[in-house]
């Protein structure tokens, strides 16, 4: 059970880190963004869908991470 709790921490951890830099990189200029919605253009291609369930997908990670700590 633990296991699984080290591992949804991980992946919330590294989505959110995903997040941080695309935010950070358009806004520094490093990469392109058309219409200015933090997300570089080049991912937007390829992972939009990513993006466009960021909420959900952080929603449902801190709902799972939540029951796991509960039930340890």
């Amino acid at each position: 059970m633990k296991e699984i709790l080290y591992t949804l921490i991980f992946t919330a951890a590294l989505l959110a880190s995903v997040y941080m830099y695309a935010v950070y990189a358009t806004s520094k200029g490093l990469t392109e963004d058309e219409n200015k919605n933090y997300i570089p253009d080049s991912w937007e291609k390829n992972f939009k869908w990513l993006f466009t369930g960021k909420t959900v997908i952080m929603f449902l990670l801190g709902i799972a991470i939540g029951y796991l700590i509960s039930a340890i």
